[in-house]
């Protein structure tokens, strides 16, 4: 048994009623069973926050300990390690490989994410911790002598990966209904996040015509300089959908309407008047409508997850027949999918652009963990550092 320095999820309290009591990490000792056969002890480098850490910590929508019947748990699924030992059976990586870590810990029988590494996958351990035991199914080696940093390699370990499945399904699928000859430049719109920003990427390559919206003005310049069009969040405030209150508060209706007037206007702007081919939209509910009603005929509104709601509602059946409206919905990734899209990668230089930007260190990842929760953070990819670089 061997201990290690972790960042500690504890089990919540029981709660009657009311929402759930949100969690801070503990930094404590952690214990680490032995390794078995297929398993081995790395050492965490970079680790990327992920949406699904906020998750955990605001126990939304459940409590992952109680879920995984455990008192305490190590999260952090993203990021870039180096293998110090490994068990009798492993074949895939050696000591002294640097990995990234593919979060895929419990597939189905195609190989389709079940269940997460540190989070609803029992038993399983993260990144928040100065060592931690991986099975090596979750190990990608980085390519030998990479051109990009470990710090690129760490902000691509969930996000692009993430991206690239859902990415390929979703374009697939417009394709389907809609040849390259009926329509060579497809129009392609993301709401800001890691994921749509590696999709637009994608879309670039595929020669589509790309947007974003985003609300930092540090945000709105990056797109703008890297190809992508800027939409202004900040344009359309009331956008949120309430759909209780819309119905109730005519001042809170009026608000949103206009707000959503002016999304669309945007939105046929950056488009210069041709319809959206395809909409990412990993937010959920609360934009839900105003993205079907910029997606254009025939066209894909696809997801890979949600940030602020998860329950889909509202939505008529009769107009996405008729409008033949696609909606894809994905979860992380394969095996073989994740290793085409670190190949690519390397290859055509499709990387987060990271250079410059904070890292916190090892006694921040409780400042980092409050300023994702309230949106402190300009990063698309914010990365925290666990040890040196070898």
């Amino acid at each position: 048994m061997l201990e290690t320095q972790a960042w500690v999820l504890h089990r919540g309290e029981r709660q009657r009623g009311g929402p759930p009591v949100p969690a801070e990490l503990v930094h404590e000792s952690f214990a680490i069973p032995e390794l078995g056969p297929e398993e081995v002890l790395a050492a965490p480098i970079y680790g990327c926050w992920e949406g699904n850490m906020g998750h955990a910590l605001q126990r939304v929508p459940v409590d992952i300990c109680r879920l995984r019947r455990e008192d305490k748990v190590v999260i952090g699924n993203a990021g870039v390690v180096q293998v110090l030992e490994t068990g009798s059976a492993v074949t895939r990586v050696r000591p002294g490989d640097r990995c990234l870590v593919f979060c895929n810990a419990e597939a189905d029988a195609h190989g389709y994410t079940v269940k997460v590494l540190a989070y609803d996958a029992s038993r399983t351990m993260g990144l928040l911790a100065r060592r931690t035991r991986l099975p090596q199914h979750v190990l990608i080696p980085l390519p030998p002598h990479s051109r990009h940093s470990l710090k690129q390699w760490a902000a691509f370990s969930l996000r692009y990966i993430t991206a690239w499945s859902n990415w390929r399904l979703a374009y697939g699928c417009f394709r389907l209904q809609v040849s390259e000859a009926d329509c060579p430049n497809p129009f392609v719109v993301g709401w800001g996040g890691g994921v749509s920003y590696a999709q637009l990427q994608l879309a670039k390559y595929a020669g589509c015509r790309v947007a974003m919206v985003a609300s930092l003005e540090e945000r709105l310049k990056h797109l703008e300089s890297v190809g992508i069009i800027p939409i202004d969040r900040r344009e359309f405030p009331d956008l949120m959908l309430d759909t209780a209150r819309f119905e109730a508060d005519a001042a809170y209706r009026q608000r949103y309407t206009q707000s959503e007037k002016q999304f669309l206007t945007r939105v046929r702007e950056a488009g210069r008047s041709q319809d959206v081919s395809i909409f990412l939209d990993h937010i959920g509910a609360p934009l839900l409508q105003a993205s079907l009603k910029a997606l254009g005929r025939q066209g894909v509104i696809t997801s890979a997850g949600w940030k602020l709601g998860a329950e889909l509602i509202n939505v008529s059946r009769s107009t996405e027949c008729t409008l033949r409206h696609q909606h894809i919905n994905t979860h992380y990734a394969r095996y073989a999918d994740a290793v085409a899209a670190v190949g690519f990668a390397e290859e055509a230089g499709w990387m987060p652009p990271i250079l410059g930007e904070r890292v916190y260190a090892w006694e921040e990842v409780p400042q980092l963990a409050r300023d994702f929760e309230q949106g402190r953070v300009a990063s698309y990819f914010p990365l925290f550092q666990v040890n040196p670089e070898p």
